[in-house]
Parts: structure tokens; C-alpha cells; sequence
């Protein structure tokens, strides 16, 4: 993995007519994921969506045999997710997340099948979610950072499980660990102990602390 690259602070001033941030360089997030980019736009960052072009399973299957940390498999995939997006001069964010629990690495679900059999598992156990940021620029690691929110799934009863499916449907399909804590996933947890941004997906704090670090912006 490309060790990280200790950037040079960018002078930029920021007109108050810009807002919070500054007008170049441009942000662009290596994802396809539509919470991530809200959280970024909820924040009032300027930011554009681009779908990174990797092989996730290939690159977990290598991460597995390489016998890498859950952390470190995720900064490597989000590494790769950044430096597949070309963008001249635009810092480019790429993001990562993988769950573990009892030491088994979880994926997305492949049907509701398989997401009933994901939530049996985590059903009465805590997990962690190793999430993810790289900033890059120009192909280099400016940045990097990762965050690992824990939650403690309650007991699932097969009844609960049941209508759980039946109302969240194919959504269950699009989150690792088959739940949406910003809807009604958020009934399957006794305790979460970490930031809620991050548990969606993007450490919200550190990755703003580093852009304003960089004069990006206002602080």
C-alpha cells in the first residue's frame, strides 16, 4: 500500500462570496454510493460523483490472503477507488467500509436470503465497521484516515426478522450488514459507539478537519 504523502498546505483565501469552501481545487468522490455524497453535500461541500472502475472481491481476496487488518484492507480498497478516478488537480476522495464480526468479513448481500442469513449472524453481537477515507491529488496520498464505529445488534427473532425483510425489501441489498441505520435498521441495535457519518459510510469530522487543514476550508 502507498504510504501516505505529507502534502504541502495550500494558501488559498476563500471570498465570502464562495461560502464555506474554496473554489478550487475541485472535490470529487470515487464512489457510487448516494449516502456518501449526501453526507458530503449535507455538509455545504461542493463535491461531484464519480463511480471508481475496481474489482472489490478480487482486491478483498487478496486483502484476505495477504492476511491484512480489517483497517488496512479498507484503506487499500479506498486507495484503489481514489486512484481510479483522473481528475487533473481535483482532490479525489475514496472511500472504503468493511464489517467484522466474531473475526468473518461481511459483504453485501446477494438476495434477501442471503441478508437474513448475514443478520442471524449478527444477531446478539457486536461488530465493527473499519471505515475508510483517502484524499488524493496528482496520484498521490495526501491523506488517510480510518474510523471504527462498534454496534451491538440485539436478539432478532424470526417474526422481527420477517417483517424487517418484507419492509426494507431490495434497500437491504445496497448497505453491508443488510441494514440503513438512518432508517428502520436502526431498530436492530441495543448501543452504536462511534461517529453516525461513519457508520454511514465517510468519517464526516476527520475528513472535514483535514480539508480545512488545507485551507479548503473556512476554519
Amino acid at each position: 500500500m502507498t504510504p501516505p504523502v505529507t502534502p504541502t498546505r495550500l494558501a488559498l483565501s476563500i471570498p465570502a462570496a464562495a461560502g464555506l469552501q474554496a473554489s478550487s481545487p475541485a472535490l470529487v468522490l470515487a464512489s457510487s454510493s448516494q449516502t456518501r455524497l449526501r453526507l458530503l453535500r449535507d455538509a455545504g461541500l461542493r463535491v461531484t460523483a464519480r463511480s471508481p472502475t475496481v474489482d472489490e472481491a478480487a482486491l478483498k481476496t487478496q486483502a484476505l490472503a495477504a492476511c491484512l487488518l480489517p483497517s488496512d484492507a479498507a484503506l487499500m480498497l479506498a486507495e484503489h477507488k481514489a486512484a481510479s478516478i483522473h481528475d487533473p488537480d481535483a482532490i479525489v476522495i475514496g472511500a472504503d467500509q468493511l464489517l467484522v464480526c466474531e473475526g468473518r468479513w461481511f459483504d453485501k448481500p446477494s438476495d434477501q436470503a442471503a441478508a437474513k442469513r448475514q443478520l442471524q449472524a449478527l444477531s446478539g453481537h457486536r461488530h465493527v465497521l473499519h471505515t475508510a477515507v483517502v484524499c488524493q491529488q496528482y496520484g498521490r496520498t495526501l491523506w488517510q484516515h480510518v474510523a471504527a464505529p462498534a454496534l451491538d445488534v440485539r436478539p432478532l427473532t424470526e417474526a422481527f426478522l420477517a417483517a424487517y425483510l418484507a419492509l426494507e425489501g431490495d434497500t437491504v441489498l445496497q448497505s453491508v450488514g443488510s441494514y440503513r441505520l438512518e432508517g428502520p435498521g436502526v431498530q436492530l441495535f441495543e448501543a452504536v459507539d462511534g461517529e453516525y457519518a461513519a457508520i454511514l459510510g465517510l468519517p464526516m469530522l476527520a475528513l472535514l478537519g483535514f480539508l480545512r487543514r488545507q485551507n479548503l476550508l473556512l476554519s
